[in-house]
Parts: structure tokens; C-alpha cells; sequence
């Protein structure tokens, strides 16, 4: 029964709960002022994202081997030192070279249709007229098991709805050879993405040495379901697949490099960065030219506001994390005598779309100091911290040394454009990188500076 209207004026009247503020730390108190300064710098200021914009108009796709890597790099060596960075240096890294070429796939019967395809990274081509067969449509590993025999001389398609990244990559990455063991002549996947706009989602996969080698691409969500249907039929479903691609002998590249070296402790280091080079479709704006801006500026921005840390503070754009890796493999190997005295790892490469959250892997004591640090970050919506952080670049550093690792993610509709066309600068907000400038800017920043390692104990 609701309250007369003079009992809900006086319980109006009443003074209501609020509440209480948040508990700060004391050894937090003294890095409001810098956190501030940063945050207020960084969302006026939309610099990084005309970086971004020139990177991905100006250069494009940046793909391992190819001459817009190598420009890529070379632009950016020479911005980190108008920037007034120390120690910027390339460190020189041997990547594989794969091309695309042309390339084509179509429904021949029951009636022709075309399918919007994209081949999938490292994958070998068709022989030269291409190959011709008849389709078996399976939705995961134990139907292709099922199939046995019927899949020998077949294309297989896989049509997997995606659910998340780590659940459905293994299809792309694993289905062709585990395919061609059953003797299928070549293998579609259905995009690793969400379904939009009938866009086709490119992507690495993984030969196994007991398999033949197969030619694979990855079809647009809409195809594989169509594929779905006619199979459901009962028709008889026949392919044509014609593709050039093929691999070049290896090629040079280079880590980029920039630092800010520390004030007591310079031979301690917080790296933070992203990956330099990109697939040969879009721009590689979200996937990971955004990564590498937002982290750059975070260094930009500490050195342009005079802040100067205990430790020094690295930014990293790693080659190669796209089709082999071979960037992050090559610092851990270049670094391994620091290693030991790198004090975190964060890598941004999750997209930099809203909601936001800092996600960590390190111990109890790291993870609370880590959640105290993005308590500075609350006027911007970056205060979420959540388990799980890493990345492809930095984990082989993490993982030979156990150093913490943190990753910034806003993944948003980062798996919808990811891989595809559609990955281009106009999607990304301004307000988005700057709010993961300022992010990452705070963060690194006190981490770097710390009286003591994180994770070793009460600040």
C-alpha cells in the first residue's frame, strides 16, 4: 500500500544514507596529484587518436614481410624521438612472409552462388585452376570424427557459431589439418567473430607435422549458415576454391623501443606496448594499431608532463605477433639477463572500446595494489580489475621469468572487426584512446614507481 502523500514528503525530508567514500591507502595519497595531471591531459587531447588515424591511413595494413611494416617501423622510430624518448632504438627480428594473392570461392551447384571468403594466414594455395569438390558441412570435431570415411576428397566446412575468442579459435587454427588426417582436400571455417554484415574474419592456423598440408580460408558467418541450410536439405552441395597464396623465405623487421629511463632505479623496468604489425585486410586500427598508440602516448604523456619514475619505464611495438610470434620470442631472448629485474609486463591488444578493466595475473599481493592504483581512475570509468591478464607478445617474457602480467581490455566490438575489412580508424572513438592513454598512463606510471617491487608486499 503506498505511503499518504504527507508521509512521503516527511521520509523525503529525512536525510538520506550515502555512501562511504573509498578507504585510501597512505602510500597511495601522493600519486593523486600525478594520476590527475595525466587524466586531465590526456582527455583533452585527441593527438593520439590523428597518430592512430595517420599509422592506418598513411601506412595501412601492416602485414610481417611486407614494405608497410618496414615504413611502419621506420615512421615510428623517428616519432617516439620527436617525442623526446630515450634509448629508441630498433632490435632487429627475422619474420615469415606470407601472401595472399588472388583468390576466390563459389558455390557451383546446386545453383551458383558466391562465398566472401578470406584465406587464412599461412595457409597454401590450390593448385593452379583451383579444386573443385563437394561439401560436408560439420559443427564440431566429433562430427568430423563421425563423418570418418564420407570426408576423404571433400572440402570440410566448419560452421561453429562463435561464442569466445578461446573457445572457437581452435577451429581456425586446428580444423584444416585435423580435416586433412580424413583425407579432406581443403577446409572452410566460419569467421571467429560475431556474425555482421557478412564479413569474413581472416586469422593464423597451425599445420600439424602428422597432416597433410591443406588449402583453408575463412567464410563469412552468412555463408556458413547457407552452406548449413542447403546441407539440411539433403542437397548436394559442390565448391570451388581458388587461392595463390604461399610463403616467401623470411624477411627483416624490428621490436620498436622507447623509454623513459628511471630516476633510482633505472636497471628495474615496467615494458609496457602492443604489436606493430597487422593482417593484410583493413588497417589494423583496433587489431593493434590502437594498442600501440594508446601505450606509446601513456610514455609520451609521463615524459611530457616532466614526470620522471623510480624505474625505467619501456614502450615496446612488437613485430610479428600475428602470424608467428616471433617479436615477443625475440625479446625475451634479446632482454633475458632483465627479465629477472622487469617488475610488470601490460600489453594492450583487447581493443580499447567501453566498459574497461585492467585484468592481472600475479600474486594476491600485486593484484590488491593493482586494484588500489585503478581507484585514480574512477572519473574516467577505468577502474574494473579482473583476473586473467596477458598477452602474445609478452608471454614468453612472463612466462620464463614469472613476471606479473596486466592487460588493458576493451574488447566492446573488438572481435567484430578484428581480422576483417572493417578494422579501420573510423571505428574507434577519440574519447577511446585517450581514456586508455590515461589508463595506462596512471598505472605504469605508479607501478614504475613504487618504493618497492609490485607484489612484494605493503607499498
Amino acid at each position: 500500500m503506498p505511503l499518504p502523500l504527507s508521509a512521503q514528503t516527511a521520509a523525503q525530508k529525512q536525510p538520506q544514507p550515502t555512501a562511504a567514500p573509498p578507504v585510501v591507502p597512505g602510500w597511495l595519497e601522493p600519486y593523486r596529484e600525478p594520476a590527475s595531471r595525466l587524466v586531465g591531459a590526456a582527455m583533452v587531447d585527441t593527438s593520439a587518436w590523428r597518430r592512430l588515424a595517420t599509422l592506418t591511413d598513411s601506412i595501412g595494413a601492416r602485414l610481417s614481410g611486407t614494405p608497410e611494416l618496414t615504413r611502419a617501423i621506420d615512421w615510428a622510430l623517428e616519432e617516439m624521438k620527436k617525442d623526446g624518448l630515450e634509448n629508441v632504438h630498433a632490435e632487429r627480428v627475422m619474420v615469415p612472409h606470407w601472401v595472399r594473392g588472388r583468390e576466390s570461392a563459389s558455390i557451383v551447384e546446386p545453383s551458383p552462388h558466391s562465398i566472401v571468403m578470406l584465406g587464412l594466414g599461412d595457409s597454401i594455395g590450390t593448385p593452379t585452376g583451383g579444386i573443385q569438390a563437394e561439401a560436408l558441412v560439420v559443427h564440431n570435431f566429433q562430427e568430423l570424427e563421425s563423418a570418418g570415411p564420407r570426408v576423404k576428397g571433400r572440402i570440410v566446412v566448419f560452421n561453429v557459431p562463435f561464442t569466445d575468442y578461446e573457445q572457437t579459435r581452435p577451429y581456425r587454427s586446428d580444423g584444416p589439418s585435423r580435416a586433412a588426417k580424413l583425407g579432406a582436400v581443403a577446409a572452410l571455417v566460419r569467421s571467429v567473430g560475431p556474425a555482421g554484415l557478412r564479413l569474413p574474419h581472416t586469422g593464423g592456423l597451425s599445420y600439424a607435422s602428422d597432416a597433410p598440408r591443406i588449402p583453408a580460408a575463412a567464410v563469412a558467418s552468412e555463408d556458413a549458415d547457407r552452406l548449413q541450410r542447403m546441407a539440411e536439405r539433403g542437397q548436394r552441395i559442390v565448391i570451388k576454391l581458388e587461392m595463390e597464396a604461399h610463403v616467401e623465405p623470411d624477411a627483416p623487421s624490428a621490436n620498436v623501443v622507447g623509454e623513459i629511463r628511471g630516476r633510482e632505479k633505472p636497471d628495474e623496468f615496467v615494458v609496457i606496448g602492443g604489436h606493430i604489425d597487422s593482417w593484410d585486410v583493413g588497417a589494423g586500427a583496433s587489431d593493434d594499431g590502437g594498442g600501440i598508440v594508446a601505450t606509446w602516448e601513456a610514455v609520451r604523456l609521463i615524459k611530457a608532463l616532466g614526470l620522471r619514475p623510480r624505474r625505467t619505464l619501456r614502450v615496446v611495438l612488437w613485430t610479428n605477433e600475428e602470424n608467428g610470434g616471433r617479436g615477443g620470442r625475440a625479446y625475451r631472448d634479446d632482454h633475458s639477463a632483465e627479465l629477472r629485474n622487469t617488475v610488470m609486463m601490460l600489453e594492450a591488444d583487447s581493443g580499447l572500446f567501453t566498459p574497461v578493466s585492467f585484468a592481472v595475473t600475479a600474486n594476491a599481493a600485486a593484484r590488491e595494489t593493482v586494484r588500489q592504483i585503478a581507484s585514480l581512475l574512477t572519473s574516467i570509468d577505468a577502474s574494473t580489475v579482473t583476473g586473467g591478464g596477458g598477452g602474445s607478445d609478452i608471454g614468453p617474457s612472463v612466462a620464463s621469468a614469472g613476471i606479473p602480467a596486466i592487460s588493458y581490455e576493451g574488447t566492446g566490438d573488438y572481435f567484430l572487426l578484428h581480422h576483417t575489412p572493417a578494422d579501420t580508424v573510423d571505428k574507434i572513438p577519440p574519447v577511446d584512446v585517450s581514456r586508455a592513454a590515461a589508463a595506462i598512463a596512471v598505472m605504469s606510471y605508479v607501478i614504475a614507481d613504487l618504493p618497492q617491487r609490485l607484489g612484494t608486499g605493503a607499498q
